[in-house]
Order: C-alpha cells, then structure tokens, then sequence
C-alpha cells in the first residue's frame, strides 16, 4: 500500500467518527493556538516596553542605592544612603550633565469623592519633566516656587485621570493621597503600555518636598536620573559619578560601592533579557497543553486499535505487511495533530489579532513560533501515535480474526 493509499484509509477512519475525531483534535488546538497568543502578547509588550525606553533616550542613567553588607556579603536589604546633597553636588561637579531629576516614590491609595485608585506618586524636581521627556497634555507642570514652598499640588498621568475622573477635566480639584489633598494642576500626555516595568501613565507626580516631608516622612532619595549631553558622554558621566559618590560617602579603596548606576543600554539589555525569558515560560507551560494533547490521541488511538481488531486481522489476513498497518495508523494520529495544528494556527492568529484591535494590547504574531507549534504538533502525532501504530502492526492475524 503505497503513501496516497493510506492516507485515503487514515481519513475515512477519521470521518467515520467526525466528533471523536474532533475532540481528540481540540487539544493540539488549543495548544497550537496558546503557544501563539502567547508569544504575541510577550513580544508586543516586550517592543512596547523597549520602544517606551528608548523614547526617553539613550544618554540616561539611574544611581540608586546599593544593597547593605556584611562583610563581603550582599544582603537584601538597601542602604539608606542618597541624599538630595549628593544629587546637587554631581549637578554641580561632574561635567557633560544635562540635567538630572532626585525622585523619591512610593506606592499609594488616590481618592476623589467616592473613587479610589492604588497607583504610585513620585516626589521630584521641575527638571523631571525635561530628564525623563514627560510631556503635559493639559495644564501645566508645578515651578520652582511650589517646590520650594511645599506646595500640594500635583500633575496626574491618563491612566490615573481614567479611574478616577473618568472623561470629566481634572484640572483644579482636589485628589487626597493617603488622606493628604492635592491640588490638580496638569495631566501628563500617554505614553502607553506598562511592559515588564513601571507605567509612567500610572503615577502622580508632586513636588519632592511636599512628597518627602508630608507623604513619606523622610529625607533620603530612592533615586537620581542623570541625563547626559550625549549618549557619547554617558560612560564619562557614569565614572565621574562614581567617583564622587565614592567621596562623599567616604568608601576606602577596594571597597565596594554602596550605590547603583544603571546605563538606558543596560536597561534595555535587563528589559530584552526579561521579556525573552518570560516568553519562553509562559510558550513552554503552552506546549503543555500540547503534550496533553498528544496524550489524548494516543488514548483515541489505542481505543481505535482495539475496536478495529477484526480489520487489523483481515488486513492482514489478505496480505497487508505489518508496515502497512504501522503505516495506516501512525498516518492516522499524525492528521489528527496536523488538522488540529491547522485549525490552532487560524485560532490564535485570530485571537491575538482581535487582542491587539479590541482588547488594546500591542501583539506581534511571530512567523517562527507559527512553525515551531506547527512542527511540534507534528512531532507530537508522530510520537504519541508510534505506540497504538506498533501495536496494531504486531497483531497476529489469527487472534485478531477471533476477537469479539
């Protein structure tokens, strides 16, 4: 019996048992289709993120404070270290600084009348809105004065409008986080997308005192945006950085530096590294679904085998060889995850393009886990279908012609 031949056997099989065959099917649907959807979703929100990086250039960097330790040992815990001292020094001592933003932040609960919102407020300086190109869609950013005079106003990104004001003008009302009112006075153009990180449109932003003093009640910096002249000044900054810090919080040679300094190209390394990996765990737990699959063909195979037992023995009977019969039913389970492959390709194509329209996620079908699904679920028909396959081929005619 030549290829064409069983295969035409292997689908009359399958059509004589349409929703058997289907159900047996579903799982390398399913499967095929969430290894997909999956992999457009961590690649849109791994672009969007990158892109969201990028667009706050490449002449960036963040100190932060080091982790505490004992002796040479790193511990959990973050040293108490980066005062708004440290921050004006390197404005004023270390060359090719554009500018830079000391922030402190934290996460809190937003009220309006009978809304709440957890989102984050971050205390900073006017610069913020050039180091960080935050632009202001409505209103204005708060001053010099304000800042120094404590004062409790505050801009809002979208997100943080939407929830709380829904469509309704923000603009001078009064927003209480954790139960201290301020005045609204701008809100920030949408940058979108959360990612891997922070939302930038999920934050209110206020003055670094009033934040500092009123809402944390303490002094020190969670962090320092530094924006370099150029991108070509960024290592030049990084290391005159480093040297002052290491000055000023008076760190013996060969000791280790009590402070972080972090690149935009090292971030976008972390970022990239961060999406792949989260990719590749949610696609593997996806192909799962696969294997489950795979597992329900061969059940539907081996039930197949045993319900087919007189056609097995008059098959043979007749003069079918035994890699006939191999052939027929190994045929058989690999339509099974080819057919069910082919139906999970359209599946998640369509879902995941009906996600990036309707549901207002950024996703990116990739052609490669396309054929890497599609082979695998090729690869699981061969697998799973082997053994119900060798079982019928090493019937012996006389016992299966017998079977009742």
């Amino acid at each position: 019996m030549n290829f064409k031949e069983s295969l035409a056997v292997a689908l009359t099989g399958l059509l004589a048992n349409k929703m058997r065959s289907f159900l047996t099917m579903l799982g390398v649907i399913i499967g095929v289709a969430a290894v997909i959807i999956v992999v457009a979703i961590g690649q849109g929100m791994k672009q969007e993120t990158l892109q969201r990086i990028q667009g706050m250039g490449t002449n960036l960097l963040t100190i932060s404070p080091g982790p505490a330790r004992t002796g040479a040992v790193s511990t959990d815990i973050t040293v108490i270290n980066l005062e708004l001292s440290d921050a004006e020094e390197i404005k004023g001592s270390v060359r090719n600084i554009l500018d830079l933003a000391p922030e402190v932040g934290r996460m809190v609960q937003a009220k309006y009348r009978n809304m709440n919102y957890r989102t984050r407020i971050v205390g900073t300086t006017v610069e913020y809105q050039t180091v960080r190109n935050w632009k202001i869609a409505q209103g204005r950013f708060f001053d010099a004065s304000e800042l120094r005079g404590r004062q409790r106003v505050c801009v809002l990104g979208p997100e943080v409008v939407d929830e709380l004001f829904g469509r309704a003008s923000p603009l001078g009302e009064w927003v209480r986080v954790n139960g201290i009112p301020f005045e609204v006075i701008g809100v920030a153009e949408e940058v979108g997308g959360g990612g891997f990180g922070r939302s930038p449109d999920n934050q209110i932003v206020a003055p670094l005192s009033t934040v500092a003093q009123r809402v944390m009640g303490r002094s020190h910096l969670d962090s320092i945006t530094v924006s370099a002249t150029s991108a070509d000044a960024v290592d030049k900054v990084e290391k005159g950085i480093e040297v002052l810090l290491r000055r000023r919080h008076k760190l013996r040679p060969g000791q280790p530096n009590d402070f972080r300094i972090m690149k935009q190209s090292q971030m976008l390394s972390s970022m990239s590294e961060a999406g792949e990996t989260l990719t590749r765990l949610l696609t593997g737990i996806a192909l799962v679904s696969l294997l489950v699959g795979g597992v329900g063909i061969m059940n539907i195979m081996l039930v197949s085998v045993t319900e087919r037992t007189r056609e097995i023995g008059i098959r043979k009977a007749v003069g079918a060889r035994k890699s006939d019969v191999l052939a027929q039913f190994l045929i058989e389970s690999v339509v099974l995850s080819v057919i069910g492959g082919a139906i999970g390709i359209g599946l998640g194509v369509g879902v995941a393009k009906l996600l990036g329209k309707q549901g207002d996620w950024t996703t990116i079908i990739s052609p490669a886990s396309i054929i890497y699904a599609f082979a695998f679920a090729a690869v699981v028909g061969v697998f799973f279908g082997l053994w119900p396959a060798k079982k019928a081929a090493d019937m012996d005619p006389i016992e299966a012609l017998r079977y009742e």
